[in-house]
């Protein structure tokens, strides 16, 4: 069972913000760019992603909880 499932900075947090500001600036700009900058930005949480999956952690549950913080401080 899972003893602590708290957000920590370290261990993916740098791609995460990345992930974060390539998707916002995604929605800024038209065509397939925008696609391109969004598969870019979705391939960077792929760190994160396999760090949770390393630990023995749901994957989904704390990628989305990291989306969420970082959406609160930027």
């Amino acid at each position: 069972s899972l003893q602590n499932d708290s957000v920590v900075a370290g261990g993916g947090a740098i791609e995460m913000e990345l992930s974060k500001y390539l998707r916002d600036y995604s929605r800024t700009i038209p065509g397939k760019q925008q696609l391109l900058i969004g598969a870019y930005a979705k391939a960077l949480e792929i760190i994160p992603r396999q760090l949770c999956d390393n630990a023995g952690f749901d994957a989904t549950n704390i990628l989305n909880k990291l989306r969420a913080k970082h959406a609160q401080v930027g």
